[in-house]
């Protein structure tokens, strides 16, 4: 898998973050392509952690992040456990559906705009936010890294 290199963004401070993030949503993504369904389940860490929980724990924590707690919405949160009818395909589709609706609710807030869904005495603003799933997101394809590697010896961004 050839390695990819973030992007070198001279935008604006929300054009860097979202740049980013999208390159790091791409990163993990790319870790399941052209791997059959066995190996994007396998156990191959004590922790039990696959490819496919990986992307299915962060559209969760898109939704959860973005949509729950940023724009306040009730909106049902998918369930990140690996079910029997998870397919790469189905699991890679969702994920893009979860960053696409994240994507909406950043491009109509402000940065400095406040969590809704969080309480606390200084609300979070949406920066934070996504400053915070960059992070996570980053943490992640880095364990998918290391589970791609296990199960092929293939590395790369």
């Amino acid at each position: 898998m050839p390695d990819q290199r973030p992007p070198r963004l001279a935008g604006g401070e929300r054009e860097v973050l979202t740049g980013l993030l999208q390159f790091q949503r791409e990163s993990l993504l790319r870790k399941v392509t052209g791997l059959d369904e066995e190996a994007a389940r396998r156990q191959l860490v004590g922790s039990g952690t696959t490819l496919l929980w990986l992307i299915k724990h962060l559209a969760q924590a898109e939704l959860l992040w973005f949509a729950v707690r940023f724009a306040g919405l009730d909106t049902d949160l998918p369930d990140d456990a690996v079910a029997a009818s998870d397919t790469v395909a189905s699991v890679s589709a969702g994920y893009r559906a979860a960053t696409a609706r994240a994507d909406t609710i950043i491009a109509t807030a402000g940065l400095d705009d406040p969590c809704k869904g969080v309480p606390g005495p200084e609300p979070l603003p949406l920066r934070w936010v996504v400053a915070h799933m960059l992070e996570e997101t980053a943490r992640h394809a880095g364990h998918a890294d290391i589970l791609r590697e296990l199960v092929d010896g293939s590395t790369g961004r």
